[in-house]
């Protein structure tokens, strides 16, 4: 009795096992794997992704003197005087290419907001892209374990797959340059840009599919990344002041010239944009000859963004210093000034 329950018994769980072990096993092997996979892979890129989005501070590597509390054994000289033997501190800094782009990010905060923007954009891209295939690895490998045919589906999908390529392949496109425009670091938020078609003005959002530009009049456009076929960046690493200036055709070049000296001296010596400036304002000398009078230009190489307060410091200075050495005459009085009546000038 008890031996034909117990036979029984061991053969219902022998079979239980070979069914158990043929194909519930290996569907939940499946899963196991390729969550464990996806979990890894994404804790791996965000990982990564984050420590390129922070930075990482350039290691210090410090010798310690000798005669220290360490125990080593101070080596004196001939001549050498009590308390100064040893070796001298010193701290030997690796510097390799994340930390020079640590030290740029020091010194410009906004070009560290787009490497962070520019890292963990691409980082979900990446965590997106492991979960589509493995998830799509799994479900064909399950599909395959339990009988299903994956041969129909997987040509019924790449049909599928075509007919929405072609329906959809403008938006294909935008999500694909989008990446690239971020991968490049053509431009960031912040950046000043010109995108072509009177598409001018200040990076307000970056999407994979979408830029927001906000022009000077408060207009704020929205750009399609695939339609974007130029771009360019006037505040990227650096940029670029420039003051045409104006003086009438019988003026002495030479006073001219001098004046202007002057007029970039004093943007030079100036407190409020010394800290702008990564060059000394220079003038390049005549640069047009027409019936307004001559044209000089004074430059100077400055910050990101900051090129038309520079500008605008430029023609000011180099107004004042035209007048003061008496090249640029002052405005004629009016009839106003003269307290001549009569009908409004310029209104007819």
């Amino acid at each position: 009795m008890f031996e034909s329950l117990a036979a029984s018994v061991f053969d219902s769980a022998e079979d239980f096992w070979v069914w158990f072990a043929d194909m519930p096993l290996t569907v939940i092997l499946i899963l196991v794997i390729g969550l464990v996979a996806i979990a890894v892979l994404r804790r791996v890129i965000t990982a990564l992704t984050e420590r390129i989005a922070i930075g990482q501070k350039p290691r210090v590597v410090e010798t310690v003197p000798v005669g220290t509390t360490t125990g080593a054994i101070p080596v004196t000289t001939p001549g050498a005087v009590p308390g100064q033997g040893g070796k001298r501190r010193r701290k030997n800094v690796l510097m390799t290419p994340q930390a020079l782009a640590d030290v740029f990010g020091a010194v410009n905060p906004r070009a560290a907001e787009r490497r962070a923007q520019r890292a963990r954009t691409v980082g979900s891209v990446l965590n997106s892209s492991v979960n589509i295939v493995i998830g799509t690895i799994m479900v064909l490998s399950i599909m395959q374990t339990v009988g299903l045919p994956v041969a129909p589906l997987l040509a019924g999908a790449g049909v599928v797959g075509v007919a929405i390529g072609f329906g959809a392949q403008s938006l294909v496109k935008d999500f694909l340059s989008g990446i690239l425009l971020l991968i490049e670091d053509q431009f960031g938020v912040g950046d000043n840009v010109d995108l072509g078609t009177g598409v001018v003005g200040t990076v307000e959002a970056m999407g994979l599919r979408l830029t927001q530009v906000r022009a000077f009049d408060g207009t704020l456009w929205y750009v399609r990344n695939g339609e974007i076929l130029r771009a360019g960046n006037r505040t990227q690493e650096w940029s670029r002041a420039v003051a045409p200036v104006q003086v009438p055709l019988g003026a002495d070049i030479d006073a001219v010239r001098a004046a202007l000296g002057r007029a970039v001296d004093r943007v030079k010596n100036d407190p409020e944009l010394a800290d702008s400036l990564l060059e000394t304002p220079s003038v390049r000398g005549v640069d047009d000859v027409d019936q307004g009078g001559l044209t000089f230009t004074l430059h100077a190489q400055v910050r990101p963004a900051q090129q038309w307060a520079v500008a605008r410091s430029l023609r000011v200075a180099a107004h004042a210093a035209l007048l003061d050495a008496g090249i640029v005459a002052r405005s004629a009085p009016t009839p106003f000034d003269e307290g001549v009546t009569g009908d409004t000038p310029g209104v007819s």
